[in-house]
């Protein structure tokens, strides 16, 4: 897995590599620089700077620093370089300061943003520019950038619309973007690409860090990546996925595969009980049997020949319910709850009884958390074996406040429902995040813009039901949410990026797999 860090990690690795390393601060701006300065050519310049315009605006800090150098490596390779510094420079760091005489020194052009008065000669060059450099703020920021700076930005992101330029590219995460949350402090820059310096941000890995940030290309400083002792959490990785997923042994049958129970449905919503089932199946398990009210049950009985249908007993008896469920739920290796289930006292009912005596894995979904709103500790009766499958607005309700909230710092909020929960929580996005109980965070970047369709949450839940059957809670949900992704992309590829049916998602489980595996 790739290590993504904090802003206080990544300084902690600065700090080892300047004062146990030995490896002096300016050194390390260069490397980063220079990789930059790599990484601009290649991805935005086809491989060649010399003759193109180069715009790169800096602060007075150290990723201005970083940009100074971009700006000497750009011009030392023959491309036509402006750097414009917005601060002052009595006010700027040493290395950054070094850096800025070093770019003079050859021959740069160096001008000062006129903070508060017209931007027009700044505009002029930023729309002449075949490729800007955002150098302005680094991981540090913490507060909204305001005026006289907010207008340069603006500046920056309309220079991209204009004119031939080729792209804007920011320095480790763009001007603007919190480095650990991932959202937008004010007005930000909305870069073409980044370059990230040693390691991801926490930042890059969010839905809206990724739209700010475009793709991110990571470059070394010079210093070996696992210096690094600490990191907020790791990035899955398709090898990853194949380390802990294996062909099965020859003498496999159905019920050694797994036997998965979806409890699901109501009636009107039998669609989230077939797509989970549908998940499950096309994931791996041998079986699956769909648990439901007995008016419901009429209805699915027709609709899937490969899956089992159960009913719930429609007793009011709070004994006789129980011992159905237990019957129901017998020789089952997991159990998904709630997708179309209902809310009513006989739902929460069933969904109690689950989590105090089934022994085998459990993915609570949809209705789970409305009937658990507000209580995420519910969960903790079922000892860790629990994996939560919200989106921000479900894991929202289950905490008590907005999705918004959630969005705002969705590792903070993922990592404190799994230990109320004391289970695995699994927060969908464009980046999803999956915290366990002890702290553990992954992320899972596979994704694509046709999952955004109905329906595809509960084919989620159904393949985490079924991998679980045979890893651990946390291993089922990372690699659920890769597999799910992957599959969404794959079809992307072939039919863009809308359209997609959630019962395709699950259709191109088996060709994932059968890939995933091939490559081990």
């Amino acid at each position: 897995m790739i290590p993504v860090l904090s802003r206080t990690q990544m300084r902690a690795f600065d700090a080892h590599a300047i004062q146990t390393s030995r490896v002096p601060s300016i050194v390390l701006m260069e490397n980063a620089g220079r990789g930059a300065a790599d990484v601009i050519e290649r991805e935005l310049l086809g491989g060649r700077a010399a003759g193109r315009r180069i715009v790169v605006v800096c602060g007075a800090g150290n990723n201005g620093g970083d940009g100074f150098v971009v700006a000497r490596h750009l011009l030392a390779r023959g491309a036509q370089v402006e750097a414009w510094l917005a601060g002052d420079l009595s006010k700027a760091t040493p290395d950054c300061r070094a850096n800025h005489d070093a770019f003079a020194g050859i021959g740069g052009k160096i001008a000062s943003v006129p903070l508060g008065q017209s931007l027009h000669d700044l505009g002029d060059a930023l729309a002449g520019a075949d490729v800007v450099v955002d150098a302005l703020f680094g991981t540090g920021l913490d507060r909204p950038i305001v005026e006289p700076l907010a207008s340069v930005v603006r500046q920056m992101n309309e220079a991209r619309l204009v004119g031939r330029h080729a792209g804007l590219a920011a320095l480790d995460v763009p001007s603007g973007l919190h480095a650990d949350t991932g959202v937008s402090l004010g007005t930000c820059i909305e870069a073409d690409l980044t370059v990230s310096f040693a390691h991801l941000k926490l930042g890059h890995v969010t839905g809206h860090g990724a739209a700010m940030s475009g793709p991110v290309h990571v470059v070394d400083i010079g210093v070996p990546p696992a210096l690094v002792a600490e990191r907020s959490a790791e990035l899955v990785e398709a090898s990853d996925v194949r380390a802990v997923i294996h062909d099965r042994p020859i003498d496999t049958h159905k019920y050694r595969a797994g036997h998965v129970a979806i409890v699901a449905g109501s009636a009107g919503k039998v669609g989230a009980a077939l797509l989970s089932a549908r998940g499950a199946l096309r994931g791996g398990a041998g079986a699956a049997t769909i648990v439901t009210w007995p008016d419901a049950a009429t209805t699915l009985e027709a609709r899937i020949p490969e899956v089992m249908v159960a009913r719930l007993t429609t007793e009011t008896d709070r004994e006789a319910l129980e011992s159905s469920i237990d019957d129901l739920l017998a020789h089952k290796r997991a159990v998904v709850i709630g997708p179309g289930f209902g809310t009513g006292d006989a739902a929460r009912a069933v969904s109690q009884r689950i989590l105090t005596s089934f022994g085998g894995a459990i993915v609570a979904d949809a209705d789970s958390f409305s009937m658990h709103a507000g209580s995420p500790e519910d969960f903790t009766v079922a000892g860790g074996r629990v994996v939560l499958t919200p989106h921000s607005g479900e894991l929202g309700r289950l905490l008590g406040r907005t999705a918004a909230e959630v969005e705002a710092d969705r590792f903070a909020s993922a990592s404190e429902a799994a230990k109320r929960a004391g289970a695995v929580v699994l927060l969908k996005g464009a980046y999803t995040v999956v915290a366990s109980p002890d702290g553990r965070v992954v992320v899972t970047g596979s994704g694509s813009p046709a999952l955004a369709t109905a329906g595809s949450g509960d084919v989620l839940s159904g393949l985490v039901g079924a991998l679980a059957c045979s890893l651990p809670p946390f291993e089922a949900a990372w690699c659920g949410a890769f597999l799910h992704g992957v599959s969404g992309r794959a079809w992307q590829k072939e039919h863009g990026d809308r359209g997609l049916l959630a019962g395709e998602i699950a259709d191109g489980l088996p060709a994932v797999l059968a890939a995933l595996l091939a490559d081990a």
